[in-house]
């Protein structure tokens, strides 16, 4: 059985990253974008990532333009963008595809792991996998679920 450290992604600034290198580690993988309205989730997902990081967790944020087009920066806006207006330290990666024939693999594995309203689709913007330190996908969030309200159930995994 795969687990989620067996995908590789580009990071925002094109460098490979294996997963492997967040093994052991409770994770929050999140399709983000710039100009939508649960942007502002990226502020409770810099606070979750702050105050837990300490204790073996990570937030990472995978930038997508898929919905509504709301996200149409390339890395370096997207970079400044979070930098700027969210202080952002968690991990981003490269604008990736989440549904359809070019959907990074990744979001492949985690879609199948734990479906959704719309069946193996991402809904919108912002839809949220935990995974736990074993690199299970244990949960999948709506776009709605704000961060805070996933902190005890995160905190459970640590």
């Amino acid at each position: 059985m795969s687990v989620i450290y067996d995908f590789k992604a580009n990071s925002l600034l094109g460098d490979e990253v294996p997963m492997r290198q967040f093994e052991g580690q409770v994770l929050l993988i999140v399709n983000t974008a710039s100009k939508c309205g649960f942007t502002p989730q990226y502020r409770g997902l810099e606070d979750l990532h702050r105050d837990l990081a300490p204790r073996g967790f990570s937030v990472l944020g995978f930038p997508c333009n898929q919905f509504g087009a709301q996200e149409p920066g390339q890395a370096a806006e997207i970079q400044a963008f979070c930098s700027t207006n969210y202080d952002v330290t968690f991990p981003l990666f490269e604008k990736i595809d989440v549904n359809g024939a070019h959907a990074h693999p990744l979001y492949e594995y985690l879609k199948h792991q734990q479906s959704g309203l719309l069946g193996a689709s991402i809904k919108w913007n912002f839809t949220k996998f935990l995974v736990d330190r074993a690199g299970q996908v244990i949960a999948r969030y709506a776009p709605t679920a704000r961060p805070e309200g996933l902190r005890q159930k995160i905190e459970t995994l640590l």
